[in-house]
């Protein structure tokens, strides 16, 4: 009962955090930044949150993996075609 009523606690203590991510988009993107900065410093942490997007936000994952193929795509074109 006690863990509950401390999760709890954290959740509203965060609330207005999101909130402020949700109300100004540059916030969520700092954050986010800063976020990768600190897993790309750190190979297992990287791999840690590789495999959790992948896992647990499918949605996230499939949207990269579109991004990745559609790079690669460019790069079998001529430059002249948008490749390199």
């Amino acid at each position: 009962m006690k863990t509950k009523e401390l999760q709890k606690q954290k959740s509203i203590e965060l609330e207005p955090f999101y909130q402020a991510m949700e109300d100004n988009p540059l916030l969520l993107e700092e954050a986010f930044e800063i976020l990768l900065e600190m897993v790309n410093s750190e190979p297992k942490s990287a791999k840690k949150l590789a495999l959790l997007i992948k896992e647990d936000f499918h949605d996230l994952y499939k949207e990269i993996e579109a991004l990745c193929k559609s790079n690669q795509d460019k790069g079998n074109m001529p430059s002249c075609c948008g490749g390199l």
